[in-house]
């Protein structure tokens, strides 16, 4: 008899299980978070319930004020699964599974335009005026002339400093702005003899900063054709001697992993970093820290043709895939909020920290605003004038795997090794995975 109840129990579990999968369905319009069927819908997929999920549901409000049926349907979706099942969809022929709005890594955009090219949908009727973003910010979704992403969020590259340690070594932020890493360099060893805290932290083992000090000189690890273009790069080659003085002079130390990079900031062993500007929101988590720290741009390389004090790290872009069944609604919302609405810029950024590429949002009131834990300083503004500064980036179809390439070369070069040998072999390894 207690057989037949449990049984019974594990039927009607099973069958309320199906009614919640179906009514989850009808939520995401197919069921499978693919495009929308309905007329006044659209289906996105982006993985950040506090940065981009967040932004979305508020461009939902904005576009609703003037199209009061229209509905967004939002499928979270780690970064990860996105590339998974962009490459199972596009490979397999079938783009039934796609949705009709994703949002994609900048540095994965022009592997995934190249490598699949049906998947996705050409912007150049979408009525989108690209000249209000920055050249390079757009150049990432760019393929043989045609725009294919909207960009969104901010990875301009800043240099943060802790202003109490920088007096304590008798310097301002001013005398880091507009330097080059020698003079970086030379204050740096000032700072740590006279507070015994190194200007800034990197990971062991990745190239975060060399690929920002690359793309500041307008340079990178492939030509205009996709090719590697490591060995006899001038560039590439002063920025490893540069990343080897920062770290022999002990202004850079190397840590194990993400966790203990915030950490040294957090918690005070490092008087500074370099990064993307989404930093500011780990910065910012040290409550404590609040008036003690400013921004300003990167140091530029020195004896490299075209060096600036600009560059960009990470950032994401939205793209309208060739499965989408709406494609002018796709067209005219992405037109009228992330490329054409300051408020709603306005609205994601105190919340969020989603800093826009949007020209006319930097020259809202609100990204004027003084910050209190930056000392009064009109950080979000300033970031958006540095972004129209940076040089254009060529990651070409094999981004990562030069990158990675790139990691284990600096890893070698630090421990002694020879910077044209390990610059060769890692063009090597590069070609290799290209074949």
């Amino acid at each position: 008899m207690k057989k037949r109840i449990l049984a019974v129990c594990l039927a009607v579990a099973m069958v309320l299980s199906l009614v919640a999968c179906g009514t989850k369905g009808t939520d995401e319009g197919d069921g499978k978070g693919g495009a929308s069927t309905s007329e006044n819908e659209l289906t996105v997929w982006c993985w950040d319930p506090a940065f981009n999920i967040y932004a979305m549901q508020e461009a939902e409000k904005v576009y609703q004020k003037d199209h009061p049926d229209f509905k967004l349907n939002i499928v979270e979706t780690p970064w990860n699964d996105v590339q998974t099942k962009l490459t199972t969809a596009a490979t397999s022929g079938d783009l039934k599974s796609l949705p009709d709005i994703l949002l994609m890594q900048d540095n994965a955009f022009q592997k995934n335009v190249i490598s699949y090219p049906d998947a996705f949908a050409s912007l150049k009727d979408s009525g989108i005026d690209f000249t209000q973003f920055p050249e390079a910010k757009t150049a990432y979704s760019v393929v043989d002339g045609v725009n294919y992403g909207v960009p969104f969020d901010n990875g301009t590259v800043v240099a943060a400093y802790r202003t109490d340690i920088l007096k304590e070594a008798g310097f301002t932020v001013e005398d880091f702005t507009d330097i080059t890493w020698d003079e970086y360099i030379e204050k740096g060893e000032v700072v740590f003899e006279k507070t015994g805290k190194p200007l800034l932290s990197c990971q062991a083992g990745e190239a975060q900063l060399v690929m920002m000090m690359l793309q500041s000189a307008g340079a990178s690890l492939f030509d205009d054709e996709g090719k590697p273009d490591m060995v006899g790069n001038d560039a590439l080659k002063k920025v490893l001697e540069t990343y080897k003085e920062l770290k022999d002079s002990g202004v850079l130390i190397e840590v194990n992993d993400w966790d203990q990079y915030v950490g040294s900031m957090t918690a005070g062993t490092v008087a500074g970093t370099v990064n993307g500007c989404w930093i500011l929101a780990s910065i910012q988590s040290a409550e404590d820290q609040s008036g003690n720290w400013a921004v300003t741009n990167m140091p530029r390389l020195v004896g490299v043709e075209g060096a600036t004090n600009y560059s960009n790290n990470g950032g994401s872009s939205w793209v309208v895939t060739s499965n989408c069944k709406n494609i002018d609604l796709a067209y005219d919302f992405m037109k009228s909020t992330f490329a054409g609405s300051v408020e709603l810029y306005e609205t994601i950024l105190p919340k969020s920290g989603a800093l826009a590429t949007y020209i006319p949002a930097g020259e809202s009131e609100v990204y004027a605003e003084p910050q209190e834990f930056f000392g009064g300083q009109s950080v979000y503004k300033d970031v958006t004038e540095y972004s129209k500064e940076v040089p254009g980036n060529n990651t070409g179809v094999y981004y990562y795997e030069g990158q990675d390439a790139i990691s284990t070369a600096v890893q070698n070069v630090v421990n002694g090794a020879d910077i044209d040998g390990e610059i060769k072999t890692a063009q090597e390894t590069t070609e290799f995975a290209m074949n």
